[in-house]
């Protein structure tokens, strides 16, 4: 392990809290960057695009920092990326167009060294099965707040309003933070701690996870 402390270029405190199960000290550096999308660019390459920027923002301001962690997440229905709504009305807008269908959710991380010019770069897609919800269910659920700050207005894991049901994908990576990505590359630089990653991010979630095993081994899910 490095001497130096990690460092998360994000404020989400559901980031900070999956990192936690690394059980590695880390210091939060958010990572101010123009999270505008380009004309024609694709969800996948937008997140990638953010994150790798974050993890490079913040290493400009730590150059002598062990490991700079950056990820990025929106939710899409096909090529539309919907990112965080910007009032009420946007956000009820944006689940009544997801509810009783199937999203996808791309969440990016890159991780960064760079006292050793490394940066890595990895990226987790779910298909998101969202419920038949009323538009009932809908405003009471907006009237909470809880959906201002996410993309695509709703949070998997919100037990009041449940917005997704028979899902078989990262439920960590809808939250913002695939936590088996983050371990098989750790692992590729080295610096992954001696746990059992999948089982304490299951354990964390209080969710049987079919695939932490397959992404933990290279494969690739979507």
């Amino acid at each position: 392990m490095m001497d130096h402390p990690w460092i998360l270029a994000s404020n989400s405190p559901r980031r900070r809290a999956l990192l936690g199960l690394f059980q590695q000290a880390f210091q939060v550096v958010p990572a101010d960057i123009d999270e505008t999308e380009y004309p024609g660019e694709a969800p996948g390459e937008y997140v990638c695009r953010l994150a790798k920027t974050k993890a490079q923002v913040v290493g400009q301001q730590f150059p002598n920092a062990g490991l700079i962690i950056a990820a990025d997440t929106t939710v899409a229905d096909g090529d539309e990326i919907l990112g965080k709504p910007v009032d009420h009305a946007d956000a009820s807008r944006m689940l009544k167009q997801l509810k009783g269908r199937n999203h996808q959710v791309y969440t990016s991380i890159a991780l960064m060294v760079p006292g050793k010019g490394i940066l890595t770069q990895d990226l987790c897609l779910s298909q998101v099965p969202m419920r038949n919800y009323s538009d009932e269910e809908i405003e009471v659920y907006v009237q909470t707040n809880d959906p201002m700050d996410k993309a695509g207005a709703y949070a998997i894991q919100h037990k009041g309003f449940h917005p997704v049901e028979d899902y078989q994908g990262c439920f960590a990576s809808v939250m913002g933070f695939p936590a088996c990505h983050l371990a098989r590359n750790l692992e590729k630089l080295g610096l992954m701690p001696a746990l059992k990653i999948d089982s304490a991010c299951q354990q964390y979630l209080d969710y049987d996870c079919p695939i932490g095993q397959l992404v933990l081994t290279g494969v690739n899910i979507g």
